[in-house]
């Protein structure tokens, strides 16, 4: 599944690390040693509301007015007149970078992934497909540029059933050994499809990471109206030597005219530099 345009520097070519120019307007939260981070599964167009869930989307992140945003489950399918719905969410808000990728290659008329947003400027960007390949995962990292110098971000989306702990390892150890190693300061956020103590997971704690939402912070990210078991399996990671966590909260948990925004919750923190 996929995407069917690609608006406002959204993808450009491959799954390589690519260079932009930076001219976001302005460093906003960076500028309070302070960067607010969302991350949301939108459950591409599931549903058959997804008019009036695009509305919910956009008001429950509005809220946050977080500095980078994460979303998993993107769809852009040229074949219902779907336009890439990163590309929709973000003209809602306002945010001028748009990034996104897919298994699918660019100009494929369906492609379904991840992306990231952002009001930042940003200063590079990479895409890689997670091994195992047979599993069809993806994640992306935007670099962007705070005013306490670059932060990488890295939206991911990882193996869904129970049973695959070791997947979801193998998909994180592919991921940590593709990023830079050159010292800047790590966000990772997502659907990780797993609870904390999953240990698929393990990587993503201490002593490296702190999870936004520690145990018990939440009762879940799964929306129990969508039938679900209530797990919270949607995470923020920061590196503890760069982050201190804030605040953190699950939004778009609560219905409106009957509707939610998504089959599972947002995901917001607000994270200081140390």
């Amino acid at each position: 599944m996929g995407e069917a345009g690609f608006g406002r520097r959204a993808v450009l070519a491959g799954m390589a690390a690519l260079p932009l120019s930076a001219c976001a307007p302005g460093l906003a939260g960076g500028a309070t040693g302070r960067l607010r981070v969302a991350t949301f599964n939108i459950w591409h167009d599931a549903g058959g509301n997804w008019p009036v869930r695009l509305g919910l989307l956009a008001d429950a992140l509005r809220a946050v007015d977080a500095d980078v945003i994460a979303l998993q489950e993107v769809l852009g399918d040229a074949g219902k007149g779907l336009p890439n719905q990163a590309d929709t969410i973000a003209a809602e808000l306002g945010y001028p970078e748009v990034h996104f990728v897919a298994v699918e290659p660019e100009g494929a008329p369906k492609r379904y992934g991840n992306a990231i947003l952002t009001r930042l400027p940003v200063i590079e960007v990479a895409r890689r497909k997670l091994e195992p390949l047979s599993d069809y995962r993806t994640a992306i990292r935007v670099r962007v540029q705070t005013e306490a110098g670059p932060v990488d971000v890295v939206g991911t989306h990882l193996a869904w059933k129970p049973d695959q702990g070791p997947v979801r390892a193998q998909q994180l150890a592919d991921l940590l050994a593709w990023l830079p190693d050159d010292g800047t300061p790590l966000i990772v956020m997502g659907d990780f499809n797993a609870p904390l103590d999953d240990p698929g997971l393990k990587a993503m704690g201490p002593p490296r990471f702190e999870t936004a939402l520690p145990p018990g912070a939440a009762e879940t990210t799964l929306n129990p109206a969508r039938g679900h078991e209530p797990r919270v399996i949607d995470h923020i990671f920061a590196e503890r030597s760069a982050f201190a966590v804030a605040d953190a909260r699950v939004i778009g948990d609560r219905a409106v005219d009957g509707e939610y925004p998504s089959d599972h919750f947002g995901v917001a923190a607000t994270l200081t530099r140390r």
